[in-house]
């Protein structure tokens, strides 16, 4: 037993050898500055050199030096008064993309040709006059303007381009400024809004930077919020109605302003098909601002009854007569005493995942609400009907643990 142990040893030591040398030689290849040539010979130029400018940069084509030795294509380039780059492209490629300008100006890139010795050959020179920038082609876009408890900020991103959106808030003593929130995006319509600001005029200052290190200038914009608060939730009252969805397993419509998102909320019944209905009283007339929605979290998340796309009709009306809403209605759609006041869509798992596999972070953001805003134009409403019109399972009953609207009484 004693030799076959030992031949299994030297094998093991000798396949490890033989491993450890594979491995060092792989290294050797990992990176463009590693050399793994000795011949140290000067490459030849780019030639043909053409200039395709886009905003913030330019693609560069050229034709490579024919070079067996040849690794890559290096471009230096300064794209402000401080900062300079580098770009790389492999020998394989008849291109190399120079981005992050400040401005759209004429900027000089140097080429050079690198081989596999790392020898570089001698620069050549291309002149590239970028267009417009996006940080620059978003900022003249950005608005502020009053929202409910705080300020509303909007803004066009016309070429889906990484961008920051910076809000300040200035001190109103010493004038100074300080960083309150920081929006990266690259989405083209940008809508969002920023609360917890009291009903008083408050200085704000914004503007657009990019990954670069780029800023555009900064506009100041004294706004002052509306008020907002939250409605009591002791006010709210059942109003049912002939076409409002059935109630199942005990879980009636109270339980969805119960202040508990644990145990009970609402849930339907089977069966009515869509739209599914629950209509309530708020106890008082007010213009809503926003609303949190709760749906059932853990293994329910993104799944059973809970909603998937849903609107809030609202009605001012004493005392709203039954109305069949549709399953789908632009805003502002009337029907009988019955205004559409904004369509939604619950927010995709935020991992990425399938809604049939959401992660545990899927399941706490459910758990946690989703805020919903509703138009600055909405009318005040005394009712309210939550219309469902399809659900995560495409199963025709809902449920919803917990809803808190927000908004001015006054």
């Amino acid at each position: 037993m004693k030799k076959y142990i030992n031949y299994d040893i030297k094998v093991f030591l000798l396949m490890s050898v033989l491993l450890s040398i594979c491995l060092s030689s792989c290294t050797k290849m990992d990176g463009y500055s590693d050399p793994i040539s000795t011949d140290k010979t000067k490459p030849g130029l780019v030639t043909n050199i053409k200039v395709n400018n886009f905003n913030g940069g330019a693609h560069i084509t050229y034709t490579i030096p024919k070079s067996d030795n040849l690794l890559y294509i290096l471009a230096k380039y300064k794209i402000n008064d401080q900062t300079s780059l580098e770009t790389k492209s492999s020998y394989y490629s008849d291109t190399v993309t120079v981005e992050g300008f400040a401005k759209s100006t004429e900027y000089d890139v140097t080429l050079y040709t690198v081989t596999r010795a790392n020898v570089m050959s001698d620069p050549v020179t291309v002149k590239v006059h970028p267009l417009t920038p996006p940080y620059l082609l978003v900022k003249p876009t950005v608005s502020l303007s009053a929202d409910f408890g705080g300020i509303n900020i909007k803004a066009t991103n016309a070429v889906k381009k990484p961008v920051g959106i910076i809000l300040l808030s200035i001190d109103p003593t010493t004038n100074y400024p300080d960083v309150v929130d920081q929006n990266f995006t690259k989405i083209t319509d940008v809508n969002y809004s920023l609360r917890g600001y009291s009903s008083t005029p408050k200085k704000f200052g914004i503007y657009v930077t990019d990954k670069y290190g780029n800023s555009s200038d900064t506009t100041i914009q004294t706004v002052t919020p509306l008020f907002e608060t939250q409605l009591d939730k002791n006010k709210f009252f059942t109003y049912r109605l002939p076409s409002d969805g059935q109630i199942g397993y005990g879980w009636d419509l109270p339980y969805l302003w119960d202040g508990k998102i644990d145990g009970n909320g609402w849930h339907t019944n089977s069966g009515s098909g869509f739209p599914i209905v629950a209509t309530f009283g708020l106890g008082l007339s007010a213009k809503l601002s926003r609303f949190v929605m709760v749906e059932r979290f853990n293994e329910f998340a993104y799944g059973h009854g809970n909603p998937k796309n849903f609107s809030i009709w609202g009605s001012n009306v004493n005392q709203p007569q039954n109305a069949v809403l549709p399953r789908t209605a632009p805003v502002g759609t009337v029907v009988g005493d019955w205004i559409n006041l904004s369509n939604y869509h619950f927010p995709d798992p935020p991992s990425g995942n399938p809604s049939t596999s959401p992660t545990a972070t899927d399941e706490a953001f459910v758990r946690a609400g989703v805020n919903f805003n509703l138009p600055i134009s909405s009318p005040k409403v005394k009712y309210i009907r939550v219309s469902v019109s399809d659900t995560w399972s495409g199963g025709d009953f809902a449920h919803i643990m917990e809803m808190t609207f927000f908004g001015d009484p006054n």
